[in-house]
């Protein structure tokens, strides 16, 4: 059963920027898609950013501002987030793709002045 295990999340300034990590019990991260979700108050689990070998995609709302990224060494991966909005705010989830998916804990996200 992997493991993943998500940090980084706390409070920020609207425009800031904060770095989330993923961190996975095995060398699962280079080999399989990962992802990142976000499931703000009230609302449902939305996507937010996949990276499927060397190729990145992102949901319209964070395009341009988030990056998505992984260390298979470090069996991690990152989700830098920039310009964040108070819509940013929201528990952010790491997800391994495929038929066996994996979901992290999530890391909480506020962006508020």
């Amino acid at each position: 059963q992997v493991q993943l295990v998500e940090s980084g999340g706390g409070l920020v300034q609207p425009g800031g920027s904060l770095r989330l990590f993923c961190a996975a019990s095995g060398s699962i991260v280079s080999s399989n898609t990962m992802a990142w979700y976000r499931e703000a108050p009230g609302k449902q689990r939305e996507w937010v950013a996949t990276i499927i070998g060397a190729v990145t995609i992102y949901a319209l709302s964070v395009k341009g501002r988030f990056t998505i990224s992984r260390d298979g060494a470090k069996n991690t991966v990152y989700l830098q987030m920039n310009s964040l909005k108070p819509e940013d705010t929201a528990v952010y989830y790491c997800k391994k793709e495929g038929y066996y998916s994996s979901w992290g804990q999530g890391t909480q996200v506020i962006v508020s002045s």
